[in-house]
């Protein structure tokens, strides 16, 4: 069997192609230079194994913890780091392109938990649930979607019934991204169902409390280094100091929410989408076909320079969200649009990554077909692309006074 070897993460720190950099300051430049030598040297190795096992990057995420990568944009007041919507974005591309599950586990610990407490909580709650989750060593969930409810958050079935001053938590949450791992999470439930989307309110739950069960890890076909599981709420009881907000607002909480979360989700697959290019460009630069390397062949060629372009504008749209996020600008057809983009373009310059390596890119001994199974959940969560294209429309039709 034909075999070739080659160190993409040596060969992609003299890539030219490293769009947007230039438009970047100072600080910014630093930060991702930072990520990427981490990305290089702690996660770019043990990433195949990880995956495959199935096994969380506790090691890692604590060491992240340590650089600030778990409170990105905490305030260093409650112990986090204080940076913008856009360092957010470039930590978690540089950091999915040596992991894409690492990748999804800092962003979404950071847009969905870390950011809605510090966004929303109580100086209590902050104290409580948000500073001694900043380091590492302790990461929170988001639990919003359930079995039937999914793009439909309005029709969520877990219960919130008042009794004294407490609420008594009943019914289930589906597909809790490090709901394994993590001891607090936003959990999503109805005060009324009668209110319908009207009724739903957030909550802080811990998840040791007495009546919460957690299902099993679901084996996924990709980010598999993540754990995702079912949670599930028996006459939990939450005291209303634990309410997130106001009640009744639960459903613009989690819209606002995941605007913040698309930015994440799109960093993350704009790094998976890199990493498919590198390594394309580094085995076409390597692999000897026809007495020449198979990057001087044009069908190779135009691939990588589809690929490239793909990028390019995913970057520019991704950048441009978190820009206008960290202006307090209304964002929710940009980052909509990023997120639709950006992991379009993942699933597509992993499959390119994967033709260009042939045979070789569907064995596990190289990344291609882990980065091709990485890159299509971005396509799902945080929103499936259809809903994402009903938004970008809906907020057109909202612009053009229709």
């Amino acid at each position: 069997m034909f075999v070739i070897s080659f160190n993409v993460s040596t060969f992609s720190k003299n890539l030219l192609f490293r769009s947007f950099s230039s438009g970047l300051s100072k600080e910014l430049k630093s930060l991702q230079e930072l990520c990427r030598k981490f990305s290089d040297e702690e996660l770019n190795p043990v990433a195949s194994q990880l995956d495959k096992l199935g096994k969380f990057p506790k090691q890692q995420i604590e060491k992240l913890g340590a650089l600030g990568m778990m409170g990105i944009c905490v305030p260093t007041e409650y112990g986090g780091s204080g940076m913008s919507t856009l360092a957010l974005s470039i930590i978690v591309e540089e950091l999915s392109r040596g992991c894409g599950s690492t990748g999804s586990i800092v962003s979404i610990h950071n847009c969905l938990y870390a950011n809605l407490i510090q966004r929303l909580g109580s100086h209590d709650q902050k104290l409580k649930f948000l500073k001694p989750l900043v380091s590492g060593s302790n990461i929170g969930a988001f639990a919003l979607s359930e079995s039937d409810a999914g793009s439909d958050v309005a029709a969520l079935s877990t219960t919130a019934i008042k009794k004294d001053d407490s609420y008594i938590l009943n019914g289930s949450k589906a597909w809790v991204t490090s709901g394994i791992e993590a001891e607090v999470a936003v959990v999503f439930a109805t005060v009324d169902k009668a209110l319908n989307h009207k009724g739903i309110t957030a909550f802080i739950v811990e998840l040791n409390s007495p009546g919460v069960d957690r299902g099993k890890n679901e084996q996924k076909l990709g980010i598999r280094a993540t754990s995702t599981c079912s949670l599930g709420f028996i006459d939990v009881q939450i005291n209303s100091s634990n309410m997130l907000g106001d009640s009744g607002n639960g459903f613009k909480i989690a819209m606002e929410q995941l605007d913040q979360a698309r930015i994440g989700i799109a960093s993350q697959a704009l790094g998976i989408a890199q990493a498919s290019l590198d390594t394309a460009i580094t085995y076409a630069s390597q692999r000897i076909a026809f007495k020449k390397p198979i990057l001087e062949m044009s069908s190779v060629q135009n691939r990588l320079a589809d690929m490239a372009l793909r990028i390019e504008a995913s970057r520019l749209l991704v950048r441009n969200a978190a820009h206008l996020k960290d202006q307090n600008v209304q964002t929710t057809m940009h980052t909509s649009m990023a997120k639709w983009h950006a992991s379009e373009t993942a699933t597509f310059c992993s499959h390119n990554c994967i033709q260009i390596l042939g045979g070789m890119g569907v064995v596990e001994d190289f990344s291609a077909e882990r980065f091709y199974r990485d890159a299509r959940i971005t396509e799902i969560y945080g929103g499936a692309t259809d809903i994402q294209k009903l938004i970008v429309a809906s907020q057109l039709k909202k612009n053009y006074g229709l």
